[in-house]
């Protein structure tokens, strides 16, 4: 991988007395923020340590950017379908800002030297910026990394130690990037949009967590004709107590109250394959050919509902509206999807939460 260094923005943490509102807000009123000195630039080019600390773990990993040359030839690989329209907005955004102002999220598999030089990095270092978030008690920090050996030695083990990258999140802010990178045709414009701010995050650095559904189903059959096709495909056992699924082909589904776990049927999974995904089945056995969805990215009787709410969080949006069933999968793992990746497949829409999340101006690059 090519990774560059860049001129970051910081935000002014002395006007700032709200971080969770200020970071809240910064992704729409980034020109109002910039205009009245909310933000700083830093000196020189440079790499960025980052560091995100939850009450469960830290996560450790690099801000830099990459160069669109490496998404254009293959070596940045995508595993989620874009929309037009989500482009778009994504365009006018970046115009209004000029400004990224937050990394594409990037995977790749672990590669020990480059944990263990990161973690090196910000011994003994104080960071350049050090932000506690109250609402969802975690700390980000970002140390510099500006000394000509130091950029080296590590843009050294980016190039010779991994291959590829992976977009954990971030899909449509690198497409909407190439785009504008292509219709400028100018050098000044060339210049802008030909890279694109990045974290790299290893594949044991990063968590993919549930990403789950509630359907409003019942417009044109009942709940007994829903659980009698279900049956066809699914083996379906009532539970006690909610639970998430704890493997693969598993699922649970919430419905009039009561929980229920799901398992294939092992004909559907000879059928499909044991590689099939089970948001790919969900779509196509049970939103398709038994609710009648047959476009998940634009109906709007789908809803989904991150992991990190858990099951709580998807029982409340399912209980909204009577006419709803509530499905909880289990997470993609990573090695399945960097195989599909590889394979130039694409996943269902909203089919991985990653963890951790970026926050919007913690660091800033300029068009």
């Amino acid at each position: 991988m090519h990774i560059l260094p860049f001129k970051a923005l910081f935000p002014n943490m002395e006007y700032i007395p709200s971080p969770d509102y200020f970071f809240a807000t910064v992704r729409e009123e980034f020109p109002q923020y910039y205009d009245n000195g909310f933000f700083w630039s830093i000196e020189k080019e440079a790499f960025f340590v980052y560091e995100i600390q939850t009450p469960r773990r830290n996560y450790l990993g690099l801000a830099a950017c990459v160069d669109l040359r490496d998404y254009r030839e293959g070596a940045i690989k995508k595993h989620e379908q874009t929309i037009a329209e989500n482009e778009q907005k994504q365009m006018q955004l970046a115009l209004k800002r000029k400004a990224g102002v937050k990394p594409v999220l990037l995977t790749y598999p672990e590669v020990p030297d480059i944990q263990n030089w990161l973690r090196q990095h910000t011994l003994d270092r104080e960071p350049a910026l050090a932000v506690h978030f109250e609402e969802d008690a975690q700390h980000h920090r970002l140390w510099a990394v500006s000394e000509a050996d130091d950029m080296e030695s590590i843009r050294q083990l980016f190039l010779e130690k991994v291959c590829c990258s992976y977009i954990a999140d971030g899909h449509h802010r690198i497409a909407t990037t190439a785009l504008m990178h292509e219709k400028l045709e100018t050098p000044e414009g060339q210049r802008h949009y030909g890279t694109l701010l990045s974290a790299f995050f290893s594949s044991e650095e990063l968590e993919i967590l549930d990403f789950n559904r509630v359907i409003e189903a019942f417009e044109d059959i009942s709940p007994t004709q829903f659980m009698a096709r279900l049956s066809q495909i699914c083996e379906i056992e009532l539970m006690s107590a909610p639970e998430k699924p704890s493997q693969k082909h598993e699922l649970t589904m919430y419905l009039r109250r009561e929980w229920y776990r799901l398992r294939w049927r092992p004909e559907i999974l000879t059928r499909q394959g044991a590689d099939c995904l089970d948001a790919a089945l969900l779509n196509e056995l049970v939103l398709k050919e038994i609710v009648g969805i047959t476009d998940v990215r634009h109906d709007l009787r789908v809803e989904y509902v991150e992991g990190p709410k858990g099951l709580d969080g998807l029982r409340k949006k399912a209980m909204k509206n009577e006419q709803t069933v509530a499905f909880c999968l289990f997470p993609i793992q990573m090695p399945d999807l960097f195989r599909l990746a590889d394979a130039e497949q694409m996943l269902p829409p909203k089919s991985t939460w990653f963890e951790p999340r970026m926050k919007n101006g913690m660091i800033v690059q300029e068009f």
